[in-house]
């Protein structure tokens, strides 16, 4: 067994830092110990530190030295089947039934004495004065009254053994042992021993077979790396093939139907007049379109003319039509007169009749006729409006 001793330079000298002694509760809490770490080792039997067995045989190897893989293996097995065993011995012990319900189980003291249980930790104030009178005695220590029975063995003579007769088998159990003990540590080194030149010579063996692998991976990597490219190749040989037979179909197909189709073209645009006349293209974008323009514009003109000639005849007309209306009105009144002075003279002739016929005759012809000379000038005049309108 190789063990990794430190290097020292001169006297081992021990020195620790002063520190202060933690408060201890007095009873445990089992919520706070399943968080708590392990305590330290306190045992030298389960020290990792302390050396076991023969100490003649250890090869010590300096502090920079690297452990040995297969005993940090070891040792970590032995840890995992320890952790493992103490973990098994947890779960198959027996532990306390469940309490019944509207129960609980608490804590009982099984000590010699009893104590106070009190959440409260105990405080005691301490003073110091000087006084005339002498110090107290100590307070004897506190020794509880004894309790039980006291037992006592009788040992006659020849009851104990003779240790130079019964010792002599123990001895030699305990050196037999101890040679015995001894080889097995010298037989386990020497088959630590042969086992590290097995596993250099398979680590070796290992080291030649994965050069052998990594070379045997390289050339079929190769050999892979070749044939995806012969195979690129042949695809990329095969698609220019395939597109040069795909052009040539479409330019044959393109031939055959640009034969018929450049005529029929030719023939469409100039039926819908893309092919036409510059001149007559000229004349009917050009002059007609503006002669038609002039055209409209002499219209609207004449148009214009004849509105406001209308408007004029037709305030000539109204005021034509109101001024035969005022001269209507004055020749009417002039023959209500005339009539009026007519009858106020019939009422004078028959009353005269008798008297002067003749004269009443006269009068009578010479009234009618000056009425008919009035009445005839306004019917000429109403024929010549009616003409000029």
């Amino acid at each position: 067994m190789t063990t990794v001793l430190p290097q020292k330079s001169g006297t081992y000298t021990f020195a620790s830092q002063p520190r202060t002694v933690p408060q201890r509760k007095k009873y445990r809490d089992p919520l706070a110990q399943q968080n708590q770490a392990p305590a330290p080792y306190g045992n030298i039997m389960y020290d990792r530190r302390i050396v076991r067995g023969n100490t003649y045989a250890q090869h010590t190897l300096p502090a920079t030295a690297q452990p040995d893989p297969i005993e940090i293996q070891r040792q970590q097995e032995i840890r995992r089947r320890k952790i493992a065993a103490k973990r098994a011995k947890a779960q198959l012990r027996p532990a306390s039934p469940e309490a019944v319900e509207g129960r609980k189980h608490i804590d009982v003291q099984t000590e010699l004495y009893l104590e106070e249980l009190s959440d409260r930790v105990e405080e005691a104030d301490v003073d110091c004065q000087t006084d005339a009178f002498l110090d107290r005695p100590p307070t004897p220590l506190f020794i509880p009254a004894k309790t039980g029975l006291d037992v006592a063995t009788q040992i006659y003579d020849g009851d104990l053994f003779d240790f130079e007769i019964e010792v002599k088998p123990i001895l030699e159990v305990l050196v037999g042992k101890t040679v015995e003990q001894a080889l097995l540590e010298v037989m386990e080194e020497e088959e630590l021993a042969n086992l590290r030149s097995q596993q250099r010579e398979f680590e070796e063996l290992r080291n030649a077979e994965l050069v052998e692998t990594q070379r045997l991976e390289e050339q079929e990597r190769r050999h892979r790396g070749e044939k995806e490219r012969r195979m690129k190749q042949q695809r990329e040989t095969l698609k220019k093939e395939r597109e040069t037979a795909d052009k040539i179909a479409a330019r044959a197909f393109a031939q055959s139907y640009l034969a018929d189709l450049i005529p029929s073209v030719f023939g469409t645009l100039n039926d819908n007049g893309y092919f036409f006349d510059p001149v007559e293209r000229d004349v009917e974008l050009g002059f007609l379109p503006w002669i038609m323009e002039q055209v409209e514009k002499k219209i609207d003109t004449s148009i214009l003319s004849r509105t406001v000639l209308d408007a004029i005849i037709r305030d000539v007309v109204i005021q034509r039509s109101a001024a035969y209306f005022q001269l209507q009105e004055s020749q009417q009144d002039t023959v209500a007169e005339a009539a009026a002075q007519q009858l106020e003279e019939e009422i004078a002739a028959k009353e005269d009749t008798s008297e002067k016929p003749e004269e009443q005759q006269e009068s009578a012809e010479a009234t009618e006729d000056p009425a008919g000379e009035t009445t005839n000038p306004p019917a000429e005049e109403e024929d010549g409006d009616e003409d000029e309108e």
